[in-house]
């Protein structure tokens, strides 16, 4: 299996999941720690990947989204974007409408 083909299993997988530095319980990173924060005061339950395992699919994953940064979330199987974009998102209320639609299939 490529690496591409991992990512997309992962996130055809998973309803919520979140590519972060480190583990949910042990954040290598303030925007990692910031972004689990964000998505328990959700109550999402995500499926986690500590890009920092894995340097292939680090970088992988960077072309893969176009998105240069870390954390990255996705909600079935689409972007959302890194820490500040989920802030923003959770301060109007939208992240937490997203992840329910999505966990609610």
């Amino acid at each position: 299996m490529s690496i591409i083909e991992t990512i997309e299993n992962q996130l055809a997988s998973h309803a919520v999941v979140l590519y972060m530095k480190g583990t949910p319980d042990f954040p290598q990173c303030g925007f990692s720690n910031k972004a689990v924060q964000v998505l328990n005061a959700c109550g999402a339950d995500f499926f986690a990947v500590n890009i920092l395992e894995d340097m292939e699919l680090r970088e992988a994953l960077k072309q893969y989204s176009n998105w240069p940064t870390y954390p990255q979330l996705y909600i079935k199987g689409e972007l959302i974007g890194g820490c500040d974009i989920m802030i923003d998102a959770f301060n109007k209320g939208d992240l937490q409408k997203q992840i329910q639609a999505a966990q609610s299939l």
